[in-house]
């Protein structure tokens, strides 16, 4: 039997109680890792908890705004309480926003996307640093988007916020690679999940045809490489960034 790739490891996955985070989840505890679910919606998240350790595998769950400080450092107390130890984590928590041309954009709409998608990043990896450093280093993800290198007309707050991520991400790689910590970005494209559905049906029906696979992406592709990053075979990468878009950014 094959060594599952991440055996041993803890990782924790904010957003985690629906989409591409629970996908994560479920990708981490099959790959082998004790996995810490977080959410701020507890029965999602909770469900997602539930479904990993009835196969047998371990996961907790616990509540978290990412908007809060204080919550992720309580997403760490709880992983070292339960498992003694953090090596993984995943910053997948976001929404899509309201969207509006940028001139119309009241402040709300501004900075409900950026304390979320931007801010809320920051939060986590600054305290997965923390709890990272005092075992020898770690391995981070953070969800970015393909329009963290690229540009959709009537969101600026996200495109910002997941630009922002992106160069976060590069600039933790700097800081921290020599101490241990690898820091990736991955950037899905239209994926199928519950932030697809809310777009406009003309906008649903016409996505498959802005990839190059003419179709829409699945989450478990997204979980697959986000996984693999995780994981000590992608302990030469760091700093950057990774689309999973069906060659949406190659035109």
């Amino acid at each position: 039997m094959s060594q599952l790739l991440l055996a041993g490891k803890v990782a924790l996955v904010t957003g985690a109680g629906d989409g591409i985070g629970r996908e994560v989840a479920f990708s981490y505890a099959e790959n082998g890792a004790r996995v810490v679910v977080s959410d701020i919606n507890d029965q999602m998240g909770r469900e997602t908890a539930k479904t990993i350790t009835a196969d047998g595998r371990q996961a907790i769950y616990v509540h978290a705004d990412t908007r809060k400080p204080e919550d992720h450092r309580a997403i760490i107390d709880a992983a070292l309480s339960a498992y003694g130890r953090l090596d993984i984590a995943c910053n997948n928590a976001g929404i899509g926003g309201e969207p509006g041309l940028t001139g119309e954009l009241t402040d709300r709409q501004w900075q409900d996307v950026i304390d979320i998608n931007l801010t809320g990043v920051f939060y986590g990896v600054r305290a997965q640093i923390d709890a990272m450093l005092k075992t020898g280093g770690g391995a981070i993800v953070n969800i970015s988007s393909i329009l963290g290198q690229t540009a959709l007309e009537n969101a600026a707050p996200y495109v910002a916020a997941k630009h922002g991520v992106v160069g976060l991400t590069k600039a933790v790689a700097w800081e921290y690679g020599t101490r241990g910590i690898r820091i990736n970005a991955v950037g899905p494209a239209f994926i199928r999940t519950q932030l697809l559905n809310r777009l406009p049906k003309e906008f649903q029906d016409l996505a498959p045809s802005l990839h190059a696979l003419g179709r829409i992406g699945e989450r478990h592709e997204v979980a697959a490489l986000v996984s693999w990053l995780s994981s000590d075979q992608a302990s030469f990468i760091t700093g950057g960034f990774y689309p999973v878009d069906g060659g949406y950014l190659a035109k």
